[in-house]
């Protein structure tokens, strides 16, 4: 068979973060090169790629340059600024598309396109002001949680409200940014799906996760996952009618809270996605090069699970259990490059790897 985008050619990656440094290792073991486009200096991504380019989002004729000297481009994470999307569109094919990115940018309007699937989400509410909130309060009731519709990761950008007293410290904590109130869900675990759609509509999804998150940043993810078989049918179909509605492109990331009556979708993620990271060391191909054969037009490759992996993330400190874990069997370990240890700062992370 001929492939879509010949060996040799380089692909931009938007965002020079972990996600891109992995991107960019699984590109070159299929013969690409890559090119990161990252505001700030020497990022991780760089480290291992071809190229790097370093200016800000809003530099027309840094992202002109960047744009000529690549075959394709994708990206890292999903807060891309519109303008720099309107114009990179122009100059080189982008995968996954815009209309992946305007749907999860948005938290209202994910939700809604959810909804619109005849999926399950948790009950939500736009908020613009405190009667609103009042509102919506009225409607969801508490607890429930107040989040930013845009710009909010990791557990920032929201706020608890467990009890009407709680109302407007939420509020004021939003900065005035647009919001979304959130009922509370009442779910025994949350996993994610990890799905992979190619250029020609063609769909695989690697066995669901279970994840544990502390303080609104993941902590782990077990696979397998605490799942009826069912249940890991349901969730696989889920994240492929989800990837079909966005004639997306690539990996994408979908978690799921597990209920009594089904399974609910907290949110998709239009990348490689950290739950996704077990595969590294579970699959023959992981996420990354999953990724990357989607996007180039390569058949999508085996994501057949062959060995049970507990994923745990190295959050700053965690990086002095560093030397104890290089001398652990059956330990995988993936750290970024990052020079500065900080507090909730993702420094790496580590496969615990069941054989058999």
């Amino acid at each position: 068979m001929t492939l879509a985008l010949p060996i040799g050619s380089t692909i931009g990656i938007i965002g020079g973060g972990q996600l891109g440094r992995m991107l960019s290792v699984a590109a070159s073991r299929l013969g690409f090169r890559c090119h990161i486009f990252e505001p700030g200096a020497t990022p991780p991504a760089g480290q291992v790629a071809d190229q790097v380019t370093t200016a800000a989002y809003d530099d027309e004729a840094a992202l002109r340059a960047f744009c000529q000297s690549v075959d394709i481009i994708t990206y890292e994470f999903e807060n891309i600024p519109t303008a720099a999307l309107d114009l990179l569109q122009d100059l080189a094919p982008i995968h996954p598309g815009r209309e992946a990115l305007r749907v999860s940018q948005d938290r209202l309007t994910e939700k809604t396109f959810l909804q619109d699937l005849g999926l399950q989400t948790a009950p939500f509410a736009d908020i613009t002001d405190a009667t609103s909130l009042e509102t919506a309060l009225d409607e969801i009731g508490t607890p429930s949680i107040l989040k930013t519709r845009r710009f909010g990761y990791d557990g920032k950008g929201q706020a608890r409200i467990m009890s009407r007293d709680d109302a407007a410290l939420a509020l004021a904590d939003m900065q005035g940014a647009p919001a979304l109130l959130e009922g509370f869900v009442n779910f025994s675990h949350e996993v994610s799906v990890i799905a992979a759609r190619s250029l020609d509509g063609a769909v695989a999804a690697f066995d669901p996760g279970e994840n544990v998150h502390n303080d609104g940043i993941l902590r782990t993810t077990t696979v397998p996952a605490r799942l009826t078989a069912s249940q890991r049918t349901d969730a696989v179909l889920l994240a492929a009618k989800i990837a079909n509605a966005l004639n997306y492109v690539g990996v994408m990331g979908v978690e799921l809270f597990v209920t009594s009556s089904g399974l609910i979708v907290n949110e998709i993620a239009p990348r490689v996605h950290n739950s996704g990271h077990w595969t590294q060391n579970g699959c023959s191909v992981d996420q990354f090069e999953q990724h990357i054969r989607a996007i180039t037009g390569w058949p999508l490759g085996d994501g057949q699970r062959y060995a049970d992996v507990v994923m745990e993330n190295l959050i700053g400190d965690d990086m002095n259990r560093v030397p104890e874990l290089a001398n652990t069997p059956d330990c995988a370990l993936h750290l970024y490059g990052k020079a500065e240890v900080k507090p909730g700062r993702k420094m790496g992370h580590v496969n615990h790897i069941k054989r058999g």
